[in-house]
């Protein structure tokens, strides 16, 4: 495989490796989308009732040592749509509970920094992660998007991104991919094609540091397993040590950007 020229940003043709504004300065497009389900309302429920025996899960406050979520939620949505094997909503509903247990902040703000993922709960965390986990036969979650990350990309994101199919190949002489555009182009089906990992989607419009927090979370660390350094990013949010010395300079590769999810 041919190397890249860079990241692309996932947004308006930007690159990662050139204009991304910081986490001081939010972007005219949500980093985080909230759905329609979030309401100024205070009395909102999000508890569903079936007519079968579901596991109950819920959302724990958060601590003293992070930004208080002012409210408790129930996970019964997202098992629900999971069940349903409803994996858009599913996503969906996923983007909107970070935003609630990333803190106060994000939830006005309507989109998660980076630096606010380890204000996550872990056990909240593991429990959106293992529905994901068991209604798609272990094929989708955020352990099985590390899991891929750290061995079989080497925490590379290119690589990572090409791997869970959230890049395209383009039909061209010479190695091309482009980002998918959202939500059209994405696989919303658990089939035998679908890529492990491919769901849930973290978007990295202002840069990779948000999904790389969220993967490098404690409530995904193995027993005896030692996290490596962060992923760096340039001074404008792009990634640094793409370079993989066995191919061909990254400027052999192209990479197109048309979407934000």
């Amino acid at each position: 495989m041919a190397a890249t020229n860079s990241l692309q940003s996932l947004h308006h043709h930007h690159s990662l490796l050139k204009v991304l504004p910081s986490d001081t300065s939010p972007p005219s497009s949500l980093f985080l989308k909230p759905t329609t389900s979030i309401s100024t309302a205070t009395n909102i429920s999000l508890s569903l009732s079936t007519s079968t025996t579901t596991t109950a899960y819920s959302i724990s406050p958060a601590t003293s040592t992070a930004p208080s979520t002012s409210k408790t939620f129930s996970l019964d949505l997202l098992q629900q749509h999971l069940s349903d094997q409803n994996f858009r909503e599913a996503d969906e509903e996923t983007r909107r509970l970070l935003i609630v247990l990333a803190g106060e902040a994000a939830q006005k703000r309507g989109y998660v920094f980076f630096s606010e993922a380890q204000f996550i709960p872990e056990q909240d965390l593991k429990d959106i992660d293992e529905l994901w986990k068991k209604y798609s036969n272990n094929k989708f979650g955020y352990s099985v998007q590390k899991r891929i990350w750290r061995q079989k990309c080497n925490k590379d994101f290119t690589k990572f991104f090409i791997k869970v199919g959230w890049m395209k190949k383009l039909d061209t002489e010479v190695e091309q991919y482009n980002y998918r555009s959202f939500p059209n182009e994405f696989i919303w089906e658990l089939n035998d094609d679908t890529p492990e990992g491919h769901l849930p989607l973290t978007n990295a419009l202002r840069g990779i540091q948000l999904l790389n927090n969220i993967l490098s979370h404690p409530a995904f660390e193995v027993d005896g397993e030692v996290e490596e350094d962060e992923v760096e990013g340039n001074e404008n949010g792009g990634l640094k040590g793409l370079r993989d010395s066995s191919k061909p300079p990254l400027s052999n590769r192209v990479f197109k950007t048309d979407y934000s999810f």
